[in-house]
């Protein structure tokens, strides 16, 4: 689950870490207003979306229309502004236009959200970051001195320079480890324990709240010798939610994708992809066989799709009338293999699902496992009243039959 910045800073400020000040406005004449209670000098307006490179986007002002012609804002999701009209000129825009990133894809995102954030001088731009180091098995403090947007490029060009600290998930970040970490990054004595308690901060949120990512990009030094979380990122472990309340309530279900979040209440694991293929499988390693054999015999998935080891015919259902929703989809693939939950009450389930749904693509069926051939007199008898489904007899020959079906 991702949360907005301005949530990320708030459990940072209130684990110790120091953050600028900032009003939240959902409205141009609200940002106004949060210029003002800022004390009238410049602020940051910052676009609250669930997507990266906001600083880099641009609003999408008017789309491709007959003449081939698209017209992009001047400046991105994020915007430094110095006085209260340019606040209004620019949230006006914000709250108008989609942001269009690398991370939105071309159609962008909606914003409803815009962080007036008091703004700060920058003498150094540093990063920090703690995610799950999958080799270790534990979490990993990161941290690089040449911080800010450019990251990704630094870490692409000098690895070396990405300084780590793996963490004790029993006690966090240990003082002789924030201690070290600062003198490698050249922090003065001066502004050492501030950048200690960030980075402690830091460690404390991701583990008490059981995130996958916490980061920190940039942190700052002003020429004050403050210390600062400018921007800050996180997500959390989904299956740890049930212990977070309190981060649950975060979530922002007008930023997640639709389908997914109706998905999920039905208990599926469902991500949308850009394809024209639905698929319905039971276990995530057979869901990436069948996308990857889709790709293999030239067709492109418009789904992962885990319905999971005991497949009902509810679910059967509700996994189709997501798929069928999405405009795109030419055809579906429904590659099951029967173990806790038998092929012939599968096979009826799919029956009942092109009963109720309607199948208006082709869908081609492969199952396999137990009871597998009761499970395919079941569904010849069916093709009478659901003349658009076919079976396959293993996966190519499904992928094959799919593919052609969607291209026709």
């Amino acid at each position: 689950m991702k949360i907005h910045e301005y949530q990320a800073k708030e459990l940072l400020a209130a684990a110790g870490a120091a953050v600028p000040r900032g009003i939240l406005a959902t409205t141009p004449a609200a940002a106004q207003q949060a210029f003002d209670q800022l004390g009238g000098g410049p602020v940051v307006l910052k676009a609250q979306i669930h997507a990266g490179g906001r600083g880099k986007g641009r609003f999408l002002l008017q789309a491709r229309g007959p003449g081939g012609e698209e017209r992009w804002s001047d400046f991105g999701g994020v915007k430094y502004v110095r006085t209260r009209d340019e606040v209004a000129q620019v949230a006006e825009v914000m709250f108008r236009y989609p942001l269009v990133t690398k991370q939105t894809g071309p159609e962008g995102q909606r914003v409803s959200k815009v962080l007036v954030q008091e703004a700060a001088d920058i003498a150094r731009e540093i990063y920090a970051a703690v995610v799950v180091d999958r080799a270790l098995g534990l979490p990993v403090l990161m941290a690089c001195a040449e911080g800010g947007v450019e990251i990704e490029e630094v870490a692409a060009r000098s690895p070396e320079k990405i300084l780590k600290a793996a963490l004790n998930p029993d006690v966090g970040l240990l003082p002789c480890q924030a201690r070290r970490l600062v003198y490698d990054l050249d922090f003065t004595p001066e502004q050492a324990p501030k950048a200690e308690a960030l980075l402690t901060a830091l460690c404390r949120v991701f583990l008490d709240k059981d995130c996958s990512l916490a980061e920190i990009n940039p942190l700052v030094v002003t020429p004050r010798g403050e210390v600062l979380a400018l921007d800050a990122k996180m997500t959390f472990d989904d299956n740890a939610l049930f212990r977070h309340p309190e981060i649950e309530a975060l979530r922002d279900l007008a930023e997640e994708n639709p389908a997914e979040v109706r998905a999920a209440k039905a208990g599926l694991t469902y991500i949308s992809l850009p394809g024209n293929i639905g698929c319905v499988v039971n276990g995530a390693g057979l869901a990436m066989s069948t996308m990857d054999i889709i790709k293999y015999h030239g067709g492109e998935p418009a789904n992962f799709l885990d319905v999971g080891g005991g497949v009902t015919a509810e679910g059967a259902i509700e996994a189709f009338r997501i798929i069928l929703a999405d405009p795109r989809v030419k055809g579906v693939l429904v590659n099951i293999f029967g173990g806790i939950a038998k092929c012939d009450l599968i096979a009826e389930a799919l029956v009942q699902a092109g009963r109720e749904v309607g199948f208006r693509v082709p869908v081609v069926v492969r199952l396999e496992g137990t009871n597998v051939e009761r499970a395919r007199e079941i569904l010849a008898a069916a093709r009478s009243e659901l003349p658009t489904m076919q079976t396959a007899v293993d996966m190519a020959d499904a992928a094959r039959k799919v593919v052609a079906a969607a291209a026709a």
